[in-house]
């Protein structure tokens, strides 16, 4: 029977049977047992260190007598009178809670949560971060074997390949959780909770883990050139990623009040604190219960919450897959194509804002709810549109093949190449992920009241901050377009690690003259026009006039023409011919 399920298995993916009969050996099958079983072992005899025996105090938590002596212990404390208050803690210090005054159905319930609990906590670690670290770490070993290219030249799909390495590679993980999982079922049910729950809390886990496992793939995928530092960095930034956002749903559980309540979507302890609200001891309760979008209330009950973070999960997975399918076969291809990267841009604009739109006492306070998350977005954005250049920007080959043979590989126009086609330059496509980008905020600097104000409450002069915001975009608009031209520009050179020059060039423009100002103490309430040409343009407008706004962006878009111009004219020259170039002089 059993040699019957693995020729099943090696039929529908021989890339899972590779892995299960790598990894599951005698050995390994021991070793995972008597893990899950030692653990099981401590989590169970843990509590008993609270077990209540004959010197079990009044006033301790499983004594049914505790109310009455804690009142009476507030009223000695009360009268305020020391010798009192001695004689009464010497009383409690003597006299011991009776046997049969022991609520031990109380104390027994609570036993089978905490391992409940425990259990919860220990698979969600146990799972992303090991799992995590062997995918990375299988790669890696595969890419130094040389094996993985043998594997990209097998028949199988893609698809079944990647599942039977995320099935396969943490097989050892799987084993330990499973065989815990009667255990945890049992406390649960012992602890009274109710089976749609833990179901729920199971579905979450299964998705997280099939998220984090294909997020483990790619990062192995697109980041070789960290050799064997690879599975430690991945495994090391999920470790992190959980406990920040651990310790955020701990303290910090109103931060989802906020457009970064999509990043928090990610991690299992929110929705697992919803779930089981005595997993953080939180007194007001989970906070996806006031959790939003775009005013939906998502947190009343529990099929939106969890549905909700299973759509979530599900969509960006899918993502993922999409890029792992196409660096897969070809390591030297983008992680995701342009027509991709404006879905994923148009996707986190909808995300974020529908989380920054959330009731907070006056419904629809749109402009309220805008600024508080306005730092927030910007940041967002701004990092997502930088990574997009590095990831669609392509190399000097790249543009040259491009440039030299489109006449004879596409009967398209030019304006549709630069669009769509992955080997011409980003410029374009970097330019409608701003548009993309831009329109919500145009919407919302169209219609806010927020430029009304007692002291110019007349038209005009709400006109002219409604002018001064859209000029601010233009300016960002345009400093994030010569940013892409340089990166083009640094790639097209013939000097080697055009990357990283490419990086540190644009990070040198970024992020040095804000700093170097900032250091000489320019700050921009006090030079404002100065930093109208630095990264954070939107810091000077409320200091500066309209028409020195208009100035700066005039300028700005003077040095993208110019940019633009010597781009084109490099990519003109990188599709001569050798021969052409030779009669030139060239």
């Amino acid at each position: 029977m059993m040699l019957n399920l693995i020729d099943k298995i090696g039929d529908a993916n021989p890339q899972l049977l590779r892995e299960l009969k790598g990894r599951l050996k005698f050995f390994n099958v021991a070793i995972a047992v008597a893990i899950s079983l030692l653990l099981q072992l401590v989590v169970y005899l843990y509590q008993f260190r609270e077990f209540p025996d004959d010197r079990y105090q009044l006033t301790d938590t499983y004594c049914r007598l505790r109310q009455i002596y804690e009142q009476r212990q507030r009223e000695v404390y009360q009268q305020t009178n020391q010798s009192k208050i001695d004689e009464f803690n010497s009383f409690l210090s003597k006299n011991f809670c009776p046997e049969n005054q022991i609520d031990w159905q109380f104390w027994w319930r609570d036993h089978w949560e905490y391992i409940f609990l425990s259990l919860s906590v220990i698979f969600i670690f146990t799972l992303l971060v090991a799992g995590t670290y062997l995918l990375i770490n299988d790669l890696a070993k595969e890419e130094r074997r040389g094996t993985l290219n043998f594997i990209r030249l097998s028949p199988q799909s893609e698809t079944s390949i990647l599942t039977g390495k995320l099935l396969g590679v943490p097989s050892f993980i799987y084993l330990i959780v499973l065989l815990a999982l009667p255990l945890h079922l049992w406390a649960g049910r012992s602890a009274n909770i109710a089976f749609s729950y833990i179901f729920s809390y199971y579905a979450i886990v299964v998705s997280s883990c099939i998220f984090f496992y294909s997020g483990a793939l790619l990062f192995g995928l697109v980041t070789r050139w960290f050799s064997g530092f690879q599975p430690w960095l991945g495994s090391g930034a999920v470790l992190f990623f959980l406990f920040m956002t651990m310790a955020m749903a701990s303290y910090y559980g109103n931060s989802l009040n906020n457009s970064g309540a999509w990043w928090r979507l990610f991690n299992p302890w929110d929705v697992t604190n919803y779930l089981f609200p005595n997993l953080f001891r939180v007194h007001n309760g989970s906070p996806l219960k006031s959790l939003e979008f775009f005013y939906i209330p998502l947190g009343t009950n529990i099929v939106s919450v969890v549905g909700f973070h299973l759509l979530n999960y599900g969509v960006c997975t899918y993502g993922i897959f999409k890029a792992l399918k196409r660096c897969f076969r070809n390591p030297q291809a983008s992680v995701i194509s342009k027509g991709q990267s404006y879905i994923i841009v148009a996707f986190c604009q909808l995300m974020m804002w529908g989380f920054t739109l959330q009731y907070r006492g006056n419904l629809f306070d749109l402009d309220r709810q805008v600024e508080q998350n306005f730092a927030l977005m910007a940041l967002y954005n701004v990092g997502l549109l930088v990574s997009l250049i590095a990831i669609l920007t392509p190399h000097r080959q790249t543009v040259q093949d491009w440039a030299r043979y489109r006449h004879q590989t596409s009967n398209k126009s030019i304006w549709w190449d630069l669009i769509a086609s992955e080997r011409s330059p980003a410029l374009v496509a970097i330019a409608i992920n701003l548009i993309i980008v831009s329109i919500p905020w145009v919407v919302w600097i169209s219609l806010t009241s927020t430029f009304n104000t007692d002291t110019n409450p007349n038209w005009a002069g709400d006109n002219i901050d409604r002018l001064k915001s859209l000029l601010a975009l233009a300016l960002s608009i345009s400093m994030i377009l010569i940013y892409a031209t340089i990166a083009q520009l640094v790639l097209l050179l013939k000097t080697p690690k055009r990357s990283f020059w490419a990086i540190g060039t644009v990070g040198g423009i970024m992020f040095l003259p804000p700093v170097v100002l900032e250091l000489i103490g320019i700050s921009s309430w006090k030079n404002p026009t100065i930093w109208l040409f630095s990264t954070f343009p939107w810091s000077a407008i409320s200091y500066s006039e309209a028409t020195t706004i208009f100035m700066a962006f005039l300028a700005q878009v003077s040095v993208l023409g110019f940019l633009n111009f010597q781009l084109t004219k490099q990519v003109r020259l990188a599709g001569e011919s050798a021969t052409k170039a030779l009669l030139a002089g060239r």
